[in-house]
Order: C-alpha cells, then sequence, then structure tokens
C-alpha cells in the first residue's frame, strides 16, 4: 500500500558560509544529510554543525530539492 506523502524524509544541509565564499579559492561546500519530521517542522531547518572547509562551527540550512 503506497502512502501519499512520507512523515519523515531525508534533507540535506548545506553551510552559509562556504556557500557565500565560494567566489574565492573554491575549497568545497559542507553538507550533511539527516532526517526531520514533516508534521513537527514544517519549517526549513537550520543547525550547527561542524564545517570542515571553514574549521569551525557555522550554521547549516536546508537546502532546496
Amino acid at each position: 500500500m503506497a502512502r501519499g506523502k512520507e512523515v519523515r524524509v531525508t534533507i540535506n544541509l548545506e553551510c552559509i558560509n562556504c556557500f557565500r565564499d565560494s567566489g574565492r579559492i573554491y575549497r568545497g561546500i559542507s553538507r550533511y544529510t539527516t532526517q526531520k519530521n514533516r508534521r513537527n517542522t514544517p519549517i526549513r531547518l537550520e543547525l550547527r554543525k561542524f564545517c570542515r572547509y571553514c574549521g569551525e562551527h557555522t550554521i547549516h540550512k536546508e537546502m532546496k530539492k
């Protein structure tokens, strides 16, 4: 039986500092994969995660699919 929309969805988080600084030497963009509950969190997710390219904890925002 197929469901309409799944409650838990897989999302990608992307570093906002690496995204903004991509004009300089391209080092890469930090990305994380996680899941969220669509019913409890309908807005875009923002988490502080470690960015290996920036070398510090930065805000990672949910990307568009």
